[in-house]
């Protein structure tokens, strides 16, 4: 209802404007009949009015404006001329007309307000007859054919009627053109009592604007913006408190001012939304699909200029959507879906964003096939693609040229869509993500800023020069010192950052934008690392201070530096000092943080594991089962689970839980030893192993401790052990993790064994 409304509203709006461009033009019209281009922008504007009225079924109104419409067919057509009656009658139309928005807007509805008078008016100045006389009222006095109808039960409409309508009754008929202010007795008799200045109509709360003079405001913003900068940089140096609660006060209004600007050009995303549904329905139709579109957010606003970039990319995401995510109905039927799919757009805000989500419950994107498909076109070799993650995999559609369709079509299969979409957003600052559940959907994730003018930035320096980061792009912030648990490797030359258990790749700002290589860090000093988000990856850019966050007003490079690659735009901070806007994206593409980077990522990590192997193989983790006590070497551990007892199920004669989206086969330790526990509990610890993307689980009756392996071993003694050995005073069994992995899944494929130590030791 409150969409409808607005609708409404807008309609006044726009009506208001036309009818007082109506009353000019007539009057100029009357002048010069043969004005044809004048007679023409006349009868659009009342067919406007008439068709929109139409559509908001306000029937009077359409009426009266239909009736107009015909009388100024006949005068464009050259079948009449206009003369004065003519321009008295189309003048008593546009009198009407207004009356008639008066009733809407004061309540919704067109109230009493009698047309049929107008109406019979204008048909006979078509066909040439004499006027009709008005409607006489009880006094006998000639009523205005504006004036609302008068109730057969009422006094008569002389006695009722105040002193103001009484003098417009007796004005003369032939002179309507004269009095359009007092067509409208009804409104102006309700607000008679109001002061003047408190009667705001609906056309009075807005106005339009050119909108080259909002973005010379919003420039002028901008500048205003970068003294305050510099007011504000200023006052810290001074001791002057009165200089100082001036630039404070500066400070606020300034900020109150560029948000009210931004405001100004501000739009909800439905006008850019608006066109989808026919392009969802014609391509669908097209394609034999039957498709439910629906839109969550569309009061969502964005800068005018960037719902103009988005729009493109937008679009083609719909229709790969549509083409590509969304199964024919007869294929949604045989994978237990209703025939009908569902595409939702949904915008929200987040984090200073916009956020678009274009998803679908089709079939998904298949990793697979995406990777199958880039080692078919060349892109990348089949050991690259084994040592991606899925959603690098994924994220391999946005690569120029790149799609898996089987044949080119007038909607898919070029390879250039999703490109486009990419660097169409990444041009204004934005990014472009994608996430996929094979059977489940697929949801394309535009993150776009709220506008591109001023930004939140962070201020680093690098060899002595400052540089900016959108904030939009910064993750978080860390200091690398000599104790500091995170600390930066190599690995094949490349360097990482060792943060939180993963690895980090690095960019050297100095060295990326062409300065000699630096690596203070070796030197005992400590170095600060941006994280950032570029490519779809996270990396770390270092630098040598981080200094502050400040709001910048972004000014475009010249075409000359466009090409260095490494710089969005420039700016003046608050010190008056230039500084150079650093482009994210560029950065990460620049130091090939593509495929080759993940690919050293993934081997990084791989080393990193047999690295904690190392660590860990003289380490035991000590469990129960049943009552023996079971140590197993750390390093053949991935992790400790507890399942509940009723996840547990049975396939054929083996146990199994779901987890992680696998069936996870379970062996309880206490079967392969022989030792059948008699423990009741609700849950099920367990010890979890996994390589080349398998797992299982060995059930074990609790987990006991994490010791050091240093005690002498002795022989093992019963199938599924390797040896023996005594554990805070207490002889524990090891446990032959090869032949418990192989009965618990004897298709798993395990990695090249080494013979642990212990085992050694035992044999000799």
């Amino acid at each position: 209802m409150e969409d409808f409304d607005d609708v409404v509203q807008e309609f006044l709006v726009e009506s208001y404007e036309n009818l007082d461009q109506l009353d000019q033009d007539l009057v100029a019209l009357e002048r010069d009949p043969t004005a044809r281009d004048r007679l023409a922008s006349v009868f659009r504007t009342i067919h406007t009015i008439k068709g929109t009225s139409g559509f908001l079924a306000f029937a009077k109104l359409e009426q009266v404006t239909h009736a107009g419409e015909s009388l100024l067919a006949r005068l464009r057509d050259g079948v009449q001329t206009l003369d004065r009656r003519g321009a008295d009658v189309l003048l008593r139309v546009v009198d009407v007309v207004r009356a008639l928005l008066a009733e809407i807007e004061r309540d919704g509805r067109e109230g009493d307000i009698d047309i049929r008078d107008t109406v019979v008016e204008v048909e006979a100045c078509i066909a040439g007859e004499p006027a009709p006389l008005p409607a006489a009222d009880g006094a006998g006095n000639a009523a205005p054919a504006e004036a609302p109808k008068a109730d057969a039960a009422e006094a008569p409409a002389a006695e009722a009627a105040p002193v103001e309508q009484a003098e417009v009754a007796e004005a003369p008929a032939e002179t309507p053109a004269e009095t359009p202010a007092q067509a409208t007795p009804a409104a102006e008799a309700a607000s008679a009592e109001e002061p003047i200045l408190s009667r705001r109509g609906v056309a009075d709360t807005s106005v339009r604007v050119d909108v080259e003079l909002l973005d010379k405001l919003m420039r002028l913003v901008g500048e205003l913006v970068l003294t305050r900068n510099q007011m504000v940089r200023a006052t810290e140096h001074n001791g002057d408190h009165t200089l100082g609660r001036a630039a404070q006060r500066l400070n606020i209004i300034t900020s109150e001012l560029q948000e009210g600007v931004m405001k100004t050009r501000m739009q909800p995303i439905s006008h850019l939304w608006s066109k989808l549904p026919r392009v969802v329905r014609d391509l669908s139709n097209s394609l034999g699909r039957q498709v439910n579109l629906e839109l969550e957010g569309a009061e969502t606003e964005l800068d005018r200029s960037l719902l103009e970039a988005v729009k493109d990319p937008l679009t083609h995401l719909v229709r790969n959507a549509v083409d590509h995510g969304l199964e024919s109905p007869d294929d949604r039927v045989k994978a237990g879906k209703t025939p009908d799919g569902t595409l939702t757009l949904r915008a929200y805000h987040e984090h200073g964003h916009v956020v678009v989500e274009v998803a679908d419950d089709g079939k998904g994107v298949d990793p697979k096939l995406i990777g199958a498909t880039a080692v078919k076109r060349g892109l990348l070799t089949e050991a690259q693609v084994a040592a991606m993650d899925p959603d690098d995999v994924l994220r391999l559609v946005f690569r120029p040229g790149f799609s898996t369709a089987a044949k080119v079509s007038n909607v898919s299969g070029r390879g250039v869509g999703m490109d486009v979409v990419r660097t169409n957003l990444e041009a204004i600052g934005g990014a472009v993500d994608l996430r996929s559940v094979v059977g489940k959907g697929t949801t394309w994730r535009l993150t776009i800023p709220l506008t591109l003018a001023i930004v939140q930035a962070l201020i680093v320096e690098s060899a002595n020069e400052r540089y900016v980061l959108p904030q939009m792009s910064v993750r978080e912030l860390v200091c690398v010192e000599g104790q500091s648990s995170a600390r930066i490797e190599y690995v094949s030359g490349a360097p990482v950052c060792r943060l939180r258990g993963r690895l980090l790749p690095l960019v050297r700002l100095n060295e990326a934008l062409g300065g000699p290589a630096e690596r203070p860090e070796e030197n005992g000093e400590a170095i600060y690392i941006a994280v950032l988000n570029g490519e779809g990856h996270e990396f770390g850019l270092v630098v040598d201070r981080v200094l502050t966050t400040e709001e910048v007003v972004v000014k475009p490079l010249a075409s000359h530096l466009k090409d260095v690659g490494c710089y969005a735009g420039a700016t003046i901070l608050g010190d008056g000092r230039v500084s150079l806007i650093l482009d994210v994206l560029a950065l990460a593409r620049n130091a090939h943080l593509g495929s080759a980077e993940r690919a050293a990522a993934a081997a990084a990590a791989l080393a990193e594991a047999a690295a904690q192997r190392a660590e860990t193989r003289d380490r035991l983790l000590v469990t129960r089962v049943s009552d023996r006590r079971v140590a197993i070497p750390l390093s053949m551990v991935t992790r400790l689970e507890e399942f509940p007892v009723s996840a547990v199920e049975r396939v054929g004669s083996r146990e199994v839980v779901q987890y992680r989206g696998q069936i996870l086969p379970v062996l309880r330790l206490s079967g392969l030893l022989g030792s059948w526990s008699e423990d009741v509990s609700d849950t099920v610890p367990a010890v979890v192993y996994s390589s080349g993307g398998h797992s299982v689980a060995l059930a074990v009756d609790g987990i006991l401790d994490i010791v050091d392996d240093t005690a002498p071993h002795g022989p093992a003694d019963g199938d599924g052990l390797s040896g023996s050995t005594v554990i805070d005073d207490k002889v524990t069994e090891l446990l032959d993790m090869r032949r418990a992995i192989m009965a618990a899944d004897p298709d798993f494929q395990l990695p090249e064994y080494e013979t642990p130590d212990y085992l050694v030791e035992a044999s000799s």
